[in-house]
């Protein structure tokens, strides 16, 4: 029985120690066709971009080792015409995925030394006369760590050059995970040094590059054409939202079904969908290739395997700190509610925390969420958007019980959701009076933030009291008043209604709170519970003023 390849991504290793490899090899012949001569492929962490490059590398690479019997078996040995490309090309691969440093000096080294690594392996080229003495001179410096900045930002450029007029062939530039440094960069504070560097690298071995016979880059986003990619006309993108190479990343549902099959696990195809299913990748619906491999390792256990992973920090942050929008927006999704969002695929990294397209292109694009439907007007692209499994919908009720965990201890997160639905008003409301002092520099409530307080302790609930209670909200924007209504799943529990009043400086926390209990008379909530054959219902109404809390009930 073949093994698993779990974090296995060296295309030969995988083919001569007799792992599983699942076929993608036809994904040679499609960049063989592909008109464009540079081509970025976008797609979520873990879904197979690694291995792609690598075995792009073993097939079009010129070197002295035959390769060729790794494709034995294969797809693309079928297809004759295309392996004249085998083994015919000089190669640059260069990858970023393990620079995930805290500042810009160390960054710059280990860029140093990813550049390095791929001149020292062609180091045969010092033993030439393509090289005159000033380019060995420069060649050994970048080799030993010793160039200057500008060498290394040219380094694709001058690589390629000596490549090709070594082998008298254009070359092939592979290059793997090219947007992880600048998501370091991005969340460590370094993004304008890690961008120059990068763009500068890119631009000089991709654009107007006499020697490139094609290049060929994964990541997870887009960044935006003009912040990194400015001026390179020769690009074609080709993201998850595209029909192109929509195969070739991520498990398609025989496939899955077919490693089932053979590690003899029963395929239960429903639970299977429910946990790795859901992601759209252009008209194919695909299955988490790293979740489903570690779920049969654990001989079928369906857990959350890739929330386990690196890469949710930049999720957290952009949940956390994101505005009463965006907060109000997930409520609904944790619900199972859709919802209808502008899609831009170019992503600017300083508009994360300004427009809130930005934060909904990024979720989509790095797997947080699937679009179900597609359409656009005069340009614009619009996609309703939903959590695509439970394995995601973990992460986001992680994170939420996370900012929870961080104002309330265990003990007392417990004892606030437990004196909720019991109807303890006076143990409830000292524990909700914490929350909102350990919450006050997070959301600013003194400055008119509380809508964005509201909606994160809504969340709150929404995850901790799921399977017992619907959480149902809404707000009047522009009057500083909330409601949410909490409806049990046994109609022997309690019905819960709260009404959040934001008073000013000059009114008192009394008359907020009767306004609330007033207001949720007025609009009749009670008969919504009733109708529904609830019968124990509770009214709170809670006004706040800063950091001042009264919660008081009828």
């Amino acid at each position: 029985m073949k093994k698993l390849p779990i974090g296995i991504s060296d295309f030969k290793k995988l083919r001569e120690e007799n792992y599983y490899f699942v076929d993608k090899s036809l994904f040679i012949k499609e960049i063989i066709d592909e008109d464009a001569e540079v081509i970025l492929l976008p797609r979520p962490r873990r879904f197979g971009k690694t291995l792609n490059i690598s075995m792009l590398r073993y097939f079009f690479e010129k070197n002295k080792q035959d390769n060729s019997n790794l494709f034995t078996g294969l797809k693309i040995e079928e297809q004759k015409e295309y392996l004249e490309h085998q083994g015919n090309y000089p190669l640059i691969m260069l990858t970023f995925k393990d620079i995930k440093e805290n500042n810009w000096p160390r960054t710059y080294t280990k860029l140093k030394q990813v550049i390095a690594r791929e001149y020292k392996r062609h180091k045969y080229l010092l033993e030439s006369d393509v090289l005159d003495k000033y380019d060995k001179k420069q060649f050994q410096d970048i080799i030993s760590l010793q160039a200057e900045l500008p060498f290394y930002e040219d380094a694709l450029r001058s690589l390629s050059e000596h490549l090709a007029n070594y082998h008298k062939e254009k070359v092939m530039i592979l290059i793997d995970e090219y947007d992880q440094p600048i998501q370091r960069g991005y969340l460590a504070g370094y993004y304008k040094q890690v961008m120059n560097f990068m763009r500068n690298l890119l631009s000089g071995g991709l654009k107007d590059n006499l020697h490139l016979k094609k290049g060929v880059l994964t990541g997870i986003l887009r960044v935006a054409k003009e912040s990194i990619f400015s001026g390179l006309n020769n690009l074609l993108v080709s993201t998850l939202l595209d029909k192109v190479y929509d195969s070739y990343f991520g498990l398609l549902e025989e496939e899955v079904e077919e490693i089932f099959n053979y590690y003899n696990l029963a395929y239960q195809v429903d639970q299977v969908k429910e946990w790795y299913n859901g992601y759209s990748f252009g008209e194919k619906i695909v299955y988490n290739p790293w979740s489903i491999v570690n779920c049969i390792y654990q001989e079928g256990e369906f857990r959350p395997y890739w929330a386990n992973t690196s890469g949710n920090q930049l999720i957290r942050r952009l949940i956390t700190e994101a505005g009463s929008e965006v907060k109000k927006d997930l409520e609904l999704l944790l619900q199972g509610t859709d919802i209808q969002k502008e899609i831009d695929d170019n992503i600017v990294f300083s508009d994360l925390e300004r427009k809130n397209t930005t934060i909904w292109s990024f979720l989509l694009l790095s797997g947080y969420l699937k679009a179900s439907n597609q359409e656009r007007d005069l340009g614009h692209l619009y996609c309703q958007l939903e959590i695509p499994n439970l394995e995601v919908e973990y992460i986001y009720r992680s994170i939420i019980l996370d900012w929870f965990k961080e104002n309330l201890n265990n003990e007392e997160l417990e004892w606030m959701l437990k004196s909720l639905t019991e109807g303890d008003v006076e143990t409830f409301s000292k524990i909700f009076k914490k929350i909102v002092k350990s919450s006050f520099s997070y959301f600013d409530l003194g400055r008119g933030n509380s809508e964005n307080f509201y909606h994160a302790f809504v969340l709150g609930l929404v995850v901790n009291l799921r399977g017992e209670y619907q959480v149902k909200s809404n707000r009047e924007s522009g009057y500083g008043r909330y409601d949410v209504m909490l409806i049990p799943s046994s109609k022997d529990k309690l019905g819960i209604i709260m009404e959040f009043k934001k008073v000013d400086q000059d009114e008192s926390l009394e008359r907020g709170v009767r306004e609330a209990l007033e207001q949720i008379a007025d609009r009749d909530y009670r008969d919504i519970l009733e109708e529904l054959g609830i019968n124990d219902i509770l009214e709170l109404g809670i006004a706040f003023c800063g950091k001042e809390v009264m919660v008081k009930s009828n």
